[in-house]
């Protein structure tokens, strides 16, 4: 079924999935009604006509399962993510069955990124290749001096990015301000000798009513980019953290909790509606999501949606899980190289040590570059070849 043609300016537009045996048109007219208005007698109907919803389109696919476009009027909501969640699913997310595959927003809906992909790029100097990404691991337990030291390794091998991993909080071993202090000399250093800036994506965690004020004294003490599980903290504090004055950094938005809300076949929402639509309209610059490749299910589909969805919006695409050096050529199939490849035990697990990890991806991209074969036996013995060893393509 296709998008109907109206107006995207004027009215907000969704596409319900119903499982088997579920009347998509019943269903349709109950959200354009129930989530909206409420009700409409018939005296009230020119004073509240045009806060009703509109079933716009309905049919069974082959399988049996009902989809139903509905469209809802851009006057219903107070242009944040909030208020949009509350109108296309809210209470009917309770009443049974219903998943959304599909939301078209206005351009301009919502809060946009201030750096993007653009933007990731230019304040890391890098252009014309993909970016290269890992993860501080062990993910706890290590001290921020111990972090700086490997930060030091993979800096000087070359890595673009680094960032925590999502589930190191503030703990009272390694704060993010504690970490950021011990890391900030170290990205000078790089940015000295190199002439380069390496991001650090420092994970923000805490109450909502403290995080800026935490995320403002990060970026006071040297913090250049900020990692945020929005759908574990808030979409609405990303939103806030996109729009503030004195938090203007690129934010890495983790896709933590994600699967609560989409991995049902029946229920939520699609996930390239999770970590496509609603990142492109909620202040995310760049976005982690599973691969195909990885070890958490998701088909490849619904990995290129949310690939492009996030393209499309400027946003840096940034697979996350089942990357490795060999797994490079997968992850470029149409060419496009605007795309962040995130490494944990890919580049911090590699058989001669980080910094090889990190050299190992420049040396696939060279060679993907120069169309030379991936096959370990046509791979120079060096950190390519033995992360492909190790790890296969």
């Amino acid at each position: 079924m296709t998008s109907p043609s109206s107006s995207p300016d004027r009215r907000i537009r969704v596409l319900y999935e119903f499982p088997q045996g579920v009347d998509p048109k019943r269903q349709g007219q109950i959200l354009a009604l129930g989530q909206t208005v409420g009700s409409l007698s018939p005296g009230m109907a020119k004073q509240i006509g045009d806060y009703q919803g509109i079933l716009e389109s309905f049919e069974v696919l082959p399988d049996g399962r009902g989809q139903a476009w509905v469209g809802y009027p851009l006057r219903n909501v107070s242009g944040d993510l909030g208020s949009l969640l509350v109108m296309v699913l809210g209470k009917y997310s309770l009443a049974g069955p219903a998943k959304i595959r599909k939301l078209d927003l206005p351009s301009n809906y919502g809060t946009r990124g201030r750096w993007g992909f653009e933007g990731i790029s230019r304040l890391a100097k890098v252009s014309g290749r993909p970016l290269f990404m890992a993860i501080f691991k062990p993910a706890l337990g290590l001290s921020p001096d111990e972090l700086a030291r490997i930060l030091r390794e993979v800096g000087e091998a070359g890595l673009d990015l680094i960032k925590d991993d999502e589930i190191l909080p503030d703990t009272p071993a390694s704060t993010a301000l504690s970490r950021i202090k011990a890391c900030r000399p170290v990205l000078d250093e790089i940015e000295r000798t190199q002439k380069r800036t390496m991001l650090y994506a420092v994970t923000l965690s805490g109450r909502a009513d403290t995080l800026i004020d935490s995320a403002r004294r990060l970026r006071d003490a040297g913090a250049n980019a900020y990692l945020l599980s929005p759908f574990a903290y808030g979409l609405s504090v990303m939103e806030a953290l996109a729009s503030h004055p004195d938090t203007n950094l690129p934010i890495f938005a983790h896709p933590a909790m994600a699967g609560a809300l989409g991995g049902s076949p029946d229920y939520g929402f699609d996930m390239s509606v999770l970590l496509g639509t609603l990142m492109v309209h909620g202040g995310a610059d760049a976005v982690l999501y599973p691969t195909s490749a990885g070890n958490l299910p998701i088909s490849s589909e619904t990995e290129t949606n949310i690939r492009e969805t996030l393209r499309r919006g400027g946003l840096g695409p940034v697979p996350s899980a089942g990357v490795h050096p060999g797994a490079l050529p997968r992850f470029l199939p149409d060419g496009n190289r605007e795309i962040i490849l995130n490494a944990g035990t890919g580049i911090m697990d590699h058989p001669q040590g980080p910094a090889a990890g990190v050299r190992a991806f420049h040396e696939a991209w060279k060679r993907w570059c120069d169309k030379d074969s991936f096959s370990p036996e046509a791979i120079p013995d060096g950190p390519l070849k033995s992360a492909v060893l190790k790890w296969g393509t």
